[in-house]
């Protein structure tokens, strides 16, 4: 029988002994691997983080103690101990368990996760709301080492050094950011200081420097210097935190000891812990980036399933190389995405005008505003789900201003199993109602390629927005001419039915017509192309041939391209029937199971349409 079989909480793991917790940990991992390996997902990330999980449950009386995973990929290990054990096949499947803590999905997820740097923020909201209800539970943190690149975990940090509360921030360095102290003497040193005898020296040693004018003095100053070097972590402790590490972060029987300790301790504290991202999965450790978020893949050689066609993501690639082969001031700027959105080629090709900011939205989109008005082109590719963070810096340093910057957003409408912290479905809505700024999306790779090379001429700020996937199978042509800013283009004449579509549910729209011409129904097709500038001329032409109009969009129908249309020709006495995403946060799952479920096939688009002719809901 197997140690995880007799694991279905918690309290069942407090059962073991801690001899048996290094074989559990085998257990976990290979559980995670093996449902990995069909469903896709976080491995690396969640595989580093196995022998802390165990060690913060053993510690911890979870869900009263509350445990707060930062972006949440990390957090595999804890769905697996946390009464999800049998459900954890069902990964990232429609149904099934969401990649990501969820509040929904069970009371030991105590704050949902998905996008990065928010823990800390979030724990100190718990420890000030424990004291203020004079509850008594403990707050932790759990943060990897890239998450705090964001501006947001040193403003909680900022926060919580200031208010001084107890509650314990983890920070989980996987050796691809921070530090290299590590080893026995390192460990031994934080149970030291955990033990509180070492703090205690270390207290007096700094009120007796105290005396000197505040390390005012020269001497202070020496001081000063000489605490940096005996006392790692000076950072956090000027920011008002109990700093103890680093420490090895495999020793499940060390980290049980310092977290016990820590209980004791008063105040916020940072423990520093170093992992091994991919621990226990060679092809994972031999290659962390690769199988951070991965498809699915063969379990026994680690080799991925490779999708069929070309991704909008490599034809966004290579044409941003291609021109800015010939143009030496166009600069790509990623968040901590290089892999992902393509760029990797562009940081190859062009190394000294290649810019990774980490996982930093804000300051990538208001840095790219800099370089842009000193006559640079930047192209600032993020995905759309994180673009939302960096709203603001779009309106007021981008756009405000009329810099051209132009945003290349990835993985923009329904991105599948990741679910709804990571759909792109507001990025017209919120991006619609700025001014000076052209907003576009491609109904094919061709197109993709166009607007990238028109986008960059312009000399405006743009947003260009492309799905997750393959795309349409279109030759990309690369003598083609820029686009004109603004203008549709009609893809078929119909006197019955008007589909206006946008991005890639043109070719949807395309589909739902040949069904139609079926039915004797001639539907006119055409291929929005901006949602900013808006081609109303395009619109009233067909007006004039029908007064029935289908919208289709991926994106939240709420503040998005079919309420353009409905404002175009409101007063006319038109039929508008938009098709869209609903007022919902849309749940994981299969790309194309969700597209069924909310009607973005041509099949539904064809049914709307015979509706709307004959005048039914």
């Amino acid at each position: 029988m197997k140690i995880l079989d007799k694991v279905n909480s918690p309290e069942d793991l407090k059962k073991l002994t801690k001899d048996e917790l290094p074989a559990l940990a085998k257990e976990v991992r290979e559980e995670i691997i093996s449902s990995v390996s069909k469903t896709g997902g976080h491995l690396a990330s969640s595989l580093g983080a196995v022998d802390l999980t165990i060690a913060l449950h053993y510690a911890y009386n979870a869900p009263k103690d509350k445990i707060i995973w930062d972006v949440g990929h990390q957090a595999y290990a804890h769905k697996i101990l946390t009464g999800r054990k049998d459900k954890f096949k069902t990964l990232r499947t429609h149904g099934g368990l969401s990649g990501f803590p969820k509040r929904s999905e069970s009371p030991y997820d105590a704050f949902g996760a998905g996008h990065s740097s928010t823990s800390i923020s979030a724990a100190l909201g718990f420890a000030v709301a424990r004291d203020l209800q004079k509850e008594k539970f403990e707050v932790v943190s759990v943060i990897g080492d890239g998450s705090m690149t964001g501006g947001l975990a040193f403003e909680g940090l900022q926060n919580a050094g200031h208010l001084k509360k107890d509650m314990l921030v983890i920070l989980n360095d996987n050796q691809m950011f921070i530090s290299q102290k590590v080893g026995a003497v390192a460990g031994y040193f934080a149970k030291l200081l955990t033990g509180g005898k070492f703090k205690k020296v270390e207290e007096k040693v700094m009120k007796t420097v105290s005396r000197f004018h505040s390390f005012g003095s020269p001497f202070g100053k020496l001081i000063k210097r000489v605490k940096v070097m005996l006392f790692p972590g000076m950072l956090f402790e000027e920011m008002g935190f109990t700093y103890i590490g680093p420490v090895q972060g495999h020793n499940i029987d060390n980290i049980i000891t310092i977290l016990t300790n820590i209980k004791t301790m008063k105040g916020p504290v940072l423990l520093h812990v170093i992992t091994k991202k991919g621990k226990g999965y060679e092809p994972a450790e031999e290659n962390p980036e690769k199988f951070h978020g991965v498809g699915k893949f063969d379990a026994a050689t680690g080799k991925t399933v490779k999708s069929n066609g070309v991704t909008y993501t490599k034809v966004f690639s290579d044409a941003l190389v291609k021109l800015a082969a010939y143009d030496n001031k166009i600069v790509a700027v990623t968040a901590a995405m290089p892999e992902g959105t393509g760029l990797d080629k562009f940081a190859k090709s062009f190394p000294k005008r290649y810019f990774d900011v980490g996982i930093a939205e804000e300051h990538a989109v208001t840095f790219a505003a800099g370089m842009a008005a000193d006559g640079l082109k930047p192209v600032c590719a993020i995905y759309s789900t994180f673009m939302q963070r960096a709203l603001d810096n779009i309106i007021h340093d981008v756009a405000l201003q009329n810099l051209p910057v132009v945003f290349a957003l990835d993985r923009a409408g329904l991105v599948g199993e990741d679910g709804g912290t990571h759909h792109g479905a507001f990025d017209f809505s919120y991006l619609k109602f700025i001014p000076n700024l052209i907003v576009m999306a491609p109904s094919d790779e061709d197109e993709l390629s166009r607007m990238l090379k028109t986008a960059l001429q312009s000399g405006k700020p743009c947003a260009l927005r492309y799905p997750r996937g393959a795309g349409a199978g279109v030759e990309v042509n690369n003598n083609a001419t820029v686009l004109r800013i603004g203008k549709a283009k009609v893809l078929s004449e119909g006197k019955d039915v008007c589909i206006l579509a946008i991005g890639n549910h043109v070719s949807t729209a395309l589909a739902a017509s040949k069904i139609l011409k079926e039915k004797n129904i001639e539907a006119a097709v055409i291929n929005m192309r901006f949602l900013k500038p808006f081609d109303e001329e395009v619109i009233f032409s067909m007006l004039a041939k029908t007064n029935k109009f289908i919208t289709v969009e991926e994106n939240a129908l709420s503040g998005g391209f079919g309420e353009s249309v409905k404002s175009v020709l409101s007063g006319t006495g038109a039929i508008v029937k938009s098709i869209g995403l609903p007022d919902k946060f849309i749940e994981h799952g299969n790309i194309r199971i969700l597209r069924e479920k909310y009607g973005l096939t041509p099949e539904n688009i064809a049914e709307t349409a015979v509706n709307a002719i004959h005048g039914k809901k």
